[in-house]
Parts: structure tokens; C-alpha cells; sequence
């Protein structure tokens, strides 16, 4: 009986040696990404960011080793995707509509210009009706994995002149990014111009564009952009930009199981914080600016009704390859879901 007790209990030593050991092997992997954001870090956006890096650090206990380069320090904005599926950096935290020249349905990687009514209804989309897996259709074939979203909120055009209606946009020379949004504002009588989010400013200053369409309210101060121009819309209607991480496919297979949930967790965190801090500093944002003789536009319903009739044409426009025809579909069928569209 004393032998039978003694072999199982060593049968038990071994087996929670093996179980430690197994512990230990995967406590001590380490998973090293260099991620470029296109935002500063004096931005809203550049210190959730750095709040991001915090809470993969403690989740990972150090195991995960982010290195950040802000503001388009080692590419630009829209070569940031390309320069991780290549191997200059692991990860892209900028946005999936600067790959639009790769598949228009890039476009629907993020904004839909007004399709959502705001960040929660997106966040839906991705998070319960199969957002992750119609995205990384389009994103694993281009040797990225789709991580996760976060959502700053509507954004708003800087200007330096009014901006009351469609007729004021005539002739608009603004800093745009590419996708659809550029096809919008053309039909509207605007005159978009692709340039880096780190050029606005100075084309602003210089008068190379009369205004931008660059990010949310608060973001905007940040950059400084009401510096120049005074006038602005809000609440912001033309644009919710969902940013996006995304990590080299390959990468992304070699992660501990673990570390993937901690990234994905960590993004949602950062999506929630994202979203209801900038809600909150946008208002704050709106005080300030009316306080500082910065004009802010209001459209009535029937300049946004001539916004959103150029809105549902560009889509169907930009639906051009079957992928895109595809990603546009998973959205437009979870808003008819909820009665969001007809």
C-alpha cells in the first residue's frame, strides 16, 4: 500500500513538474513588434496609443515588446501597411482605406461615410455579426491579419473659409485621404487632394489647400489646425474612420494563442477608451473653439440629405472588384438587420 502510495505520488511530482515546466516554456515566449501609427504622440489618439503599449506590457507580464513609431517616423501613412507585410515593421495602426489602390474594397475596411450612425454600431457590426472574418477574407490574402478597430468618432473639416452647405464646398481645395471620400466630395463640387496626415498643417499654413479633412474635433486642436483655419462642422458627418491595427500574417501564426488574445483584448480596451474619451473631448473641444472665434457649422437636414444622396451612389460606385461587392454587402445587410437602411 506504502509503495502504491509512494509511486503515485511521485507519478503526481512528475506529472506537476511537466505542468510547470510546460508553464514556465510558455511564460517565457517572447513576441517583439514595431508598430508606426500615423497619429503624434500630443494627439487624443498618440497617448490611448501609448496607453495600449502599457496595457499589452502588464497583460503579458513584459512578454510582449511593443516598439512604437508615431507620426509616420519610419514611412508614410499610407506606405505603413506595405512596410509591415514586408518586413520594415511587424504591425500597421493607421488605417485600411490608404489601401484602396490594392482593391477599392479597402474602402469598406472602415468608414462608410454615413453609413454608421456612430463608433457602438460599428463596433457591432465587427464584433457580433462576423465583422473579424469578412475583413481578414480581404486583409490574409495581402499578408496581414486584421487585429482589431478603434473608433475616435465623426469627424470634422477644418477650413479657412465657411462651410454651411454643399454650395460652400464649390471649388474647395482640401487635404483628403484616398478611398471614397475623395469621389464624394468631387461630385459635391470640392477639389480633394491625397497628401500625408503629417502635411496637413503645413499646407494649411502655406495655402496649398483651403482646408482638411483630417480627424475629429479634438484631434484637430491638437494638431494645431484651428490655428489657421476657422471655421469647422460639428457634429461631424462625413467621415468615422474606424483605425485599424493589423500585423503581418506571418507573424501573427507564430504568436502564442495567448499573446493573440491579449492583443485583440487590448484593442477592444483601447476601442472603448478611444471612443468615449474622444466623445468626451470633443465636446470640450467645441467650447473651446466657439471660445476662440473658431466658427462651427451646423448643416441643416436638407444639405446633409444632398450629402447622403452622393454617399449611396459612390458606393455602389466603388464596388467594383468582388471583394469589395462582398464587404460592402456584409455591412449594408447588418444595417438593414437593425433598420439602420432600407
Amino acid at each position: 500500500m506504502l509503495k502504491k502510495t509512494s509511486l503515485t505520488l511521485t507519478a503526481s511530482a512528475i506529472a506537476l513538474a511537466l505542468t510547470m515546466g510546460t508553464a514556465q516554456a510558455q511564460d517565457g515566449e517572447k513576441t517583439k513588434l514595431r508598430i508606426q501609427t500615423h497619429f503624434a504622440t500630443e494627439t487624443l489618439s498618440g497617448s490611448l496609443a501609448a496607453e495600449f503599449i502599457d496595457d499589452v506590457t502588464v497583460m503579458s507580464g513584459g512578454d510582449i515588446e511593443i516598439e512604437m513609431f508615431y507620426a509616420g517616423a519610419v514611412v508614410k501613412a499610407a506606405e505603413t501597411f506595405d512596410a509591415a507585410a514586408t518586413g520594415i515593421l511587424d504591425c500597421d495602426m493607421t488605417g485600411g482605406a490608404y489601401q484602396v489602390g490594392k482593391n477599392p474594397a479597402f474602402q469598406f475596411t472602415g468608414d462608410l461615410n454615413g453609413g454608421y450612425a456612430d463608433p457602438y454600431e460599428q463596433y457591432s457590426w465587427l464584433l457580433h455579426a462576423g465583422g473579424y472574418e469578412a475583413l481578414n477574407k480581404l486583409y490574409n490574402p495581402n499578408d496581414m491579419e486584421f487585429v482589431g478597430w478603434w473608433i475616435p468618432g465623426p469627424e470634422s473639416l477644418v477650413s479657412t473659409a465657411p462651410i454651411k452647405g454643399v454650395d460652400d464646398l464649390d471649388g474647395w481645395k482640401f487635404r483628403a485621404p484616398p478611398g471614397v471620400i475623395t469621389n464624394i466630395f468631387d461630385k459635391l463640387g470640392a477639389s480633394p487632394i491625397v497628401m500625408d496626415f503629417n502635411e496637413i498643417f503645413t499646407a494649411l499654413e502655406t495655402g496649398i489647400i483651403d482646408g482638411a479633412d483630417a480627424s475629429t474635433l479634438a484631434n484637430n486642436v491638437g494638431l494645431g489646425l484651428y490655428d489657421i483655419g476657422k471655421h469647422t462642422n460639428y457634429p461631424g458627418f462625413h467621415s468615422m474612420p474606424a483605425d485599424h491595427l493589423a500585423c503581418r500574417k506571418d507573424i501573427w501564426d507564430e504568436m502564442p494563442e495567448a499573446h493573440k488574445r491579449i492583443m485583440k483584448v487590448a484593442m477592444q480596451s483601447l476601442a472603448l477608451k478611444t471612443t468615449t474619451k474622444q466623445a468626451i473631448e470633443i465636446q470640450k473641444a467645441a467650447a473651446e473653439m466657439r471660445a476662440a472665434g473658431v466658427t462651427l457649422h451646423t448643416w441643416p437636414d436638407e444639405e446633409m440629405a444632398k450629402y447622403r444622396a452622393a454617399v449611396a451612389e459612390t458606393w455602389t460606385e466603388y464596388a467594383t472588384t468582388p471583394e469589395a461587392k462582398e464587404l460592402l454587402s456584409a455591412h449594408l445587410d447588418f444595417l438593414k438587420s437593425i433598420g439602420a437602411v432600407e
